[in-house]
């Protein structure tokens, strides 16, 4: 028999999610099966799979040593150099400031270099992410950018933190807004809700007004800062969060932001990559704020945090606006 003492990195989560981070090699009914038969069970009593454990309980492994090794990953920790710019950081989060090119998260197995695996690098380099003393938790981030969309990035370093800001994010209790240049000229601000429905296969969303079978709803608020020779520098604000919500708005409202090659204009993507070297959309997550934040992270409520856009990006908007 194996035993476990739950953690605060493990607390207050169900049974059956806990035993498939503790587990992640073995099938659900794997799980489910020795949860019903008595082979798993919580505090020496049999264990359902909606129990909800916490900090302090122990874990009963009536299963042998080998297959437990057999089901679980080997804790390795990748290299990699941090790319990523640092907001702000305290025991609790990291903010970050994701540069273009980078992905949040790992499409595939072949990438090796994403903001994830970046943070928990950084994190181990520092003492503050032991894989060796946690059961089944991982520093990860909350949100997440497109490849090429700068800004930022929420990271969590405990379980706790990762539980408050997911809940916060679905509660919409924190702004995200966003700057972009887009062609055309916009005077006023303009408020959208529509339907966005996902082509997973060629990675594309496409817009309806009406719902549809699959379709999610989208809702945007967009602010014109400055307009010049037919281009307008925005303030976009994001209600919801979906795939490329932003990019696909604007360019079915007729504004699509410049350097977007799969939403934008061709004619002018191909003059600010002739003129500026910009070969991706201009968009950047630039500041968000905190509005009612839940204990032990309520010290964040009401601050707001902003992200410095990248060399090129400032460059394009002081040419275009002068600011």
């Amino acid at each position: 028999m194996k035993e476990i003492k739950i953690t605060v990195n493990e607390h207050n989560q169900r049974m059956d999610k806990f035993l498939k981070k503790f587990l992640p090699k073995a099938s659900s009914g794997f799980i489910y099966k020795m949860l019903r038969k008595k082979r798993i069970k919580l505090n020496h009593s049999k264990a359902n799979p909606n129990d909800i454990i916490n900090e302090g309980d122990k874990v009963q492994f009536y299963i042998s040593e080998d297959t437990l090794k057999k089901f679980q990953n080997e804790k390795t920790i990748d290299n990699i150099p941090v790319t990523f710019g640092i907001i702000y950081e305290d025991s609790n989060i990291l903010l970050i400031n994701k540069p273009k090119g980078l992905l949040s998260h790992s499409a595939s197995f072949k990438d090796n270099d994403t903001v994830v695996k970046q943070l928990i690098s950084y994190l181990y380099k520092k003492g503050e992410y032991i894989p060796s003393e946690e059961k089944t938790f991982i520093p990860s981030i909350c949100n997440r950018l497109d490849r090429n969309t700068s800004g930022i990035i929420i990271g969590g370093k405990n379980h706790i933190t990762l539980q408050v800001m997911n809940e916060i994010i679905k509660s919409n209790k924190i702004k995200k807004v966003y700057r972009c240049i887009v062609k055309g000229t916009l005077n006023k601000q303009i408020e959208l809700k529509d339907y966005l429905i996902k082509d997973t296969k060629n990675n594309k969303v496409s817009i309806s007004n009406k719902s549809t079978l699959n379709s999610k709803e989208i809702h945007t608020i967009i602010r014109p800062i400055k307009s010049n020779e037919g281009f307008t520098l925005l303030e976009v604000e994001l209600i919801t969060g979906r795939t490329h919500q932003i990019r696909l708005h604007l360019s079915a409202t007729g504004y699509p932001i410049i350097g977007d090659q799969k939403y934008g204009e061709r004619k002018t993507n191909d003059y600010f990559k002739d003129t500026f070297k910009l070969t991706s959309q201009f968009l950047h997550g630039y500041k968000i704020k905190f509005f009612e934040v839940n204990s032990p992270l309520q010290y964040l409520s009401n601050k707001q945090f902003e992200a410095q856009m990248n060399e090129k990006l400032t460059k394009i908007q002081k040419n275009l606006f002068k600011i």
